[in-house]
This record gives C-alpha cells, sequence and structure tokens, in this order.
C-alpha cells in the first residue's frame, strides 16, 4: 500500500512539473533523449531562487569565501591526475537477450540471487531470441567497469592528445585555480571556494525524474584548513548544512544522516558523510560532505605558504556537495499538499515566499470590464513587478480556477483587483496555504510583501 501511494505521489509531482511549466522532458517532441530534461520557466525560478539561497548563504554573506565559475572542458590532464580517467567508473552487466545495460550494485540491491549466483535481466520483457519468441530474459553478464566520463575531441586533429572530457564533477575546477585565487586574494587559513556550475555523467541507467540524470548541476565548496583542524571544520560544515537545508524549506522528518562505510566512499575521501532523503522511491544521497584530505592539491602538486606559522603545506580540505536537482527535487516533494474541500481535491506547493518561482498574482475580478484592468496593470501589477520581479498577471477564467492554478505553482498570495478597489483602493489577498482573505491598501502591498518574504 505505501509504495502504490509513493508511486501515486511521483506520478503527481511529474505531472505537476510538466502541466505547470517547471520541468520537460527533454528533447520531447523527438521521443526525448534518457536522462536529459530541460527547465521551463517556472522550474528555472524555483531553481536560481535556491541557488541564490545557497549563495548567499555561503558566499556573500561570509568573509573567508571566493566564488569561481571554471570551465566545463578542461585539459585532459586535470582528469588524470585527480584519478578519475582510471577510478571514475560503476561496475555495469548487461542483458544477454535483449542487451539493456544496469549497474550492477542497483540489481544486487533490487534483484533476487539465481542458485548458481547469476542474475536475471529485471526488464523481463519478452524477447526475439534464436528459435522464435521466448517468454525468458537472459541472463546478466559478469559485471565489468564502465567509465561515466564523457570523452570528447578538441581541435581539428584527431590523435589521443586532443581527447578531453565534460566534467564529472565542478570540484577540480576550484582545485586548479587554487594558486591563481590565493595569488589574487592572498586568503589566510581556513578559507573556501565556492562554485555552481553543470556536470555530466554518462549514468548507466538515468532514472527517477530528475534525481539521476547525465546533465547536472552541483553547488561545491572547498573549504581549506590545516590538516590537524579538520575535525573541527567537518563538524562545523554538517551544521550549516543542515541549517540550511532546513531555511529552504526541506521536511527534516525525511532527512538522514549517513556514515559512509570504507569501501563504498570516493577514491580521494578519508570520511564521508551523506545526507539522504525519503524520496517516493526509497531513500537515496541528496547531499554529501566529504574530508578529501590533501589529495587533490598533491596530485596537482600545489601547495600554501601559512604566513601564520612561517611554513610550505598542503592543505587539507573540507568539501560539503549538493546537487541543485535532487535538491528542488526534495522540495517539491516537501511542499507538495493537497486537501479536500467541498468534494473537489486542491493540489498546492507550500514553498518559502523567498524561494516560490512567483511571490504572488495580480488578477482583475473579471478580464471584459476596462476599469479593473487598467487598475490592476497600472496601480498593481507594474509597481509590484518594478519592485519584486517575481510577479504574475493572471486574468484566464474565473477566480476560483485562478486561485488553484497559482496554488499548484506554489504562490503565496493572489491579489485580486475588484468594484470595491476603484472606491476604497485596496485589494483583496489571498493566502495560499490557509485560504484566507484580507483587505490591504494598494499604498501597504509593497511593504506587507516585504515582510512577508523576509
Amino acid at each position: 500500500m505505501k509504495k502504490e501511494k509513493d508511486n501515486e505521489l511521483m506520478e503527481k509531482i511529474v505531472s505537476l512539473c510538466k502541466r505547470r511549466g517547471f520541468v520537460f522532458q527533454g528533447s520531447e517532441i523527438y521521443g526525448g533523449l534518457a536522462g536529459t530534461f530541460d527547465w521551463a520557466h517556472h522550474g528555472l525560478a524555483l531553481k536560481n531562487n535556491l541557488k541564490n539561497s545557497w549563495w548567499k548563504k555561503f558566499v556573500d554573506s561570509r568573509r573567508d569565501m571566493y566564488g569561481i565559475d571554471a570551465a566545463i572542458i578542461m585539459n585532459g590532464k586535470v582528469w588524470e591526475a585527480s584519478g578519475h580517467v582510471t577510478g571514475f567508473a560503476d561496475p555495469m552487466v548487461e542483458c544477454s537477450v535483449c542487451k539493456s545495460r544496469f549497474r550492477y550494485d542497483h540489481i544486487v540491491q533490487s534483484q533476487r540471487q539465481n542458485e548458481d549466483g547469476t542474475y536475471d535481466c529485471p526488464i523481463g520483457e519478452t524477447s526475439k531470441i534464436k528459435g522464435g519468441e521466448n517468454n525468458q530474459h537472459g541472463l546478466l553478464t559478469e559485471p565489468k567497469q564502465f567509465n561515466m566520463m564523457f570523452a570528447t575531441k578538441i581541435g581539428a586533429s584527431e590523435d589521443t592528445t586532443s581527447t578531453v572530457y565534460l566534467r564529472p564533477e565542478t570540484a577540480q575546477g576550484i582545485f586548479v585555480n587554487f594558486k591563481n585565487t590565493v595569488d589574487a586574494f592572498h586568503p589566510k587559513l581556513p578559507f573556501g571556494i565556492a562554485q555552481i556550475g553543470k556536470a555530466f555523467r554518462n549514468e548507466i541507467t538515468p532514472r527517477d525524474f530528475i534525481f539521476r540524470q547525465r546533465e547536472f548541476e552541483q553547488m561545491e565548496i572547498e573549504y581549506f584548513v590545516r590538516e590537524e583542524d579538520w575535525g573541527k571544520y567537518f563538524e562545523y560544515w554538517r551544521g550549516e548544512m543542515m541549517s540550511w537545508m532546513e531555511e529552504f524549506g526541506l521536511d527534516m522528518s525525511k532527512v538522514h544522516e549517513v556514515e559512509v562505510d570504507d569501501a563504498d566512499r570516493a577514491h580521494y575521501s578519508k570520511r564521508t558523510i551523506d545526507f539522504e532523503f525519503d524520496y517516493p522511491f526509497g531513500q537515496k544521497e541528496l547531499f554529501g560532505l566529504a574530508y578529501r584530505t590533501d589529495f587533490d592539491l598533491t596530485n596537482h602538486k600545489l601547495d600554501y605558504i601559512d604566513e601564520e606559522r612561517a611554513t610550505k603545506i598542503v592543505p587539507h580540505v573540507i568539501e560539503p556537495s549538493m546537487g541543485v536537482d535532487r535538491a528542488v527535487l526534495a522540495l517539491l516533494i516537501s511542499s507538495y499538499a493537497e486537501e479536500t474541500k467541498d468534494g473537489e481535491v486542491r493540489e498546492y506547493l507550500k514553498l518559502n515566499p523567498n524561494i516560490a518561482p512567483v511571490i504572488c498574482a495580480v488578477s482583475p475580478l473579471l478580464k471584459n470590464k476596462p476599469e479593473l484592468v487598467e487598475y490592476a496593470e497600472m496601480k498593481v501589477f507594474a509597481p509590484l513587478k518594478a519592485e519584486f520581479g517575481r510577479v504574475a498577471w493572471d486574468d484566464n477564467g474565473n477566480i476560483g480556477k485562478r486561485y488553484r492554478r497559482q496554488d499548484e505553482i506554489g504562490t503565496p498570495f493572489c491579489i485580486v483587483v475588484d468594484f470595491e478597489t476603484l472606491t476604497d483602493n485596496a485589494v483583496t489577498v489571498r493566502d495560499r496555504n490557509t485560504g484566507e482573505q484580507e483587505r490591504i491598501p494598494v499604498a501597504d502591498l509593497k511593504e506587507y510583501i516585504k515582510d512577508k518574504i523576509q
């Protein structure tokens, strides 16, 4: 029963995302492309608000953080030094009949093993094999390592020296700019370099909507510390990450800290905590916090003059890593709500006003009354749009339909200009969560909304 409800919830969120312009399937008019999605108007606004919240908290409000936006394509030697060329791989198995490919660790978790130690193909579809149609699906091959980096060629040459990669993580763009940042800003330890950017992984089995994609966005910090201080700052960033999750609106009862075992940690990590979230498809990784030691700076042959101690050292690194797409999905799940009133189900997103893609929507009570439309456009919508930007004009359908549409978008406030407005210069403001309405003077609207979004 729980699994059915979880599947139903996921279907509702995916449907809402398309219906209300949050997320579209990539290349949909040509049948789509697995593991790719396009961010539509409201989804882009939500994602940008989330990134702005992260940047404000972890960069703009701090004195020890420096921002960067490194190139997606870097010299291939970067990935050789970082260990990605030889070590960035997942175990892959293939069906002997339908040739579908799967991650072996996912198969082990979800499939029952045969008596001889093999696994059946999980698709289980009728396959055409020699001798005609057979309802038996094939067995999976032995696992082999599959490097997940996208390789491409740069320049006119086709020899091996022209091979480059779409970056599988944003971290290396930070590390290769460590020396440049130190030379430009002369920071004292501890300090961090932050970046928000795209990363690319040739996932064997992209799935679960925007959770596992081949193109995604990361928000990462590399925080440089003295070796003896790593434990203190690891705990510090653990707290900062938890604080931000709560600030932007995650359901914290669905968040779990998981200590990653030695065998499961990345090759560069000495300690990692995964912050996992209860998605409808299971408890899965949302964010990560890793102690990368001095692995990366050492491999890139970089060091630092510690002027306070008059010595040359290689700093150690604490890495808070947060996926934008997974955060948006977790936020949609956290904020999705339903209520039944008069036999009708109302779906809405309880997004915080500072995160919601639209802060408020302005409507004339009737769109065929020029005096209402003119007042709403000139005296309400235009000033609010100039002040807040994220303000929508909505005159499509009756007021009830407008409310439902804005509820699904997550708009906290709907503002209606009615006939009384023409005489008392006040409007009706409806609260998304409670449905309650109050009259607010037009002259007070800006301050009213400012108070709500702080």
